[in-house]
C-alpha cells in the first residue's frame, strides 16, 4: 500500500465520520422514525445510540477504504482503532458525569470528537508501524468490525434494559417513534 493513499483516506476518513456522526445523530428524526434510518442512525439519547454515531459511519468508510485500496490490510488498525473510540465514548461520558453529577452538550459533542480522534490515532499508529499484518489478524478484524456492525443492528431494536441502553430523557429502550 503506497503511503500517501492510506494516508490520504485515513484523514478523509477522520473528517467524514466525524461529519457523518454529529449528522446521524439527527437522522432518525429526520425520516420520521424509519426502520432504515434506525439501522444507520441514533434512534434515542442513550450512550449507546452515541456510540452507534462513531461506529457506523467507521464502518461504512472501512469497507469503503479497504475495497478501493485493495487492501485488507488496513483492518486490523481500523477495528482496534474503532474499539478504542467506542469504549472511550462510555467511559469518558460516565466519568464526567459521575464526577460532577452533571452533563453538558458542548462536553458530550467534544467526548464524541476525542473518541473519534483516538480511534484514528490507534488505526493510524497501527497501520504506519506496519503492526498486525499477518492473514490472522486479517480474518480477525473483519469478524470483530462485522460483530460491531450486527451487534450495533440486533441491539437497537432489541436492547438490553442496561444503563448504556436507557435513553435519559425518556427512561425508554431502543427506537422511539
Amino acid at each position: 500500500m503506497r503511503d500517501r493513499a492510506w494516508q490520504k483516506w485515513e484523514i478523509a476518513g477522520l473528517l467524514l465520520v466525524l461529519a457523518a456522526g454529529n449528522t446521524l445523530h439527527f437522522v432518525y428524526d429526520w425520516s420520521g422514525g424509519s426502520t432504515i434510518a434506525a439501522v444507520f442512525a441514533a434512534v434515542n439519547e442513550s450512550t449507546w445510540e452515541h456510540m452507534k454515531l462513531l461506529a457506523v459511519p467507521w464502518l461504512l468508510w472501512t469497507v469503503l477504504q479497504a475495497a478501493v485500496l485493495r487492501n485488507v490490510s488496513v483492518l486490523p488498525g481500523r477495528a482496534l482503532g474503532l474499539l478504542t473510540g467506542l469504549a472511550a465514548i462510555p467511559l469518558l461520558f460516565y466519568g464526567y458525569t459521575g464526577a460532577l453529577g452533571v452533563s453538558s452538550m458542548i462536553v458530550d459533542i467534544a467526548i464524541f470528537q476525542v473518541a473519534v480522534l483516538l480511534g484514528f490515532l490507534v488505526s493510524w499508529l497501527i497501520q504506519s508501524h506496519r503492526k498486525l499484518t499477518g492473514r490472522f489478524w486479517q480474518i480477525l478484524a473483519a469478524l470483530v468490525l462485522l460483530g460491531v456492525a450486527a451487534v450495533f443492528v440486533w441491539w437497537t431494536f432489541q436492547p438490553p434494559r442496561l444503563p448504556v441502553f436507557i435513553d435519559p430523557t425518556t427512561g425508554l429502550t431502543g427506537p422511539g417513534k
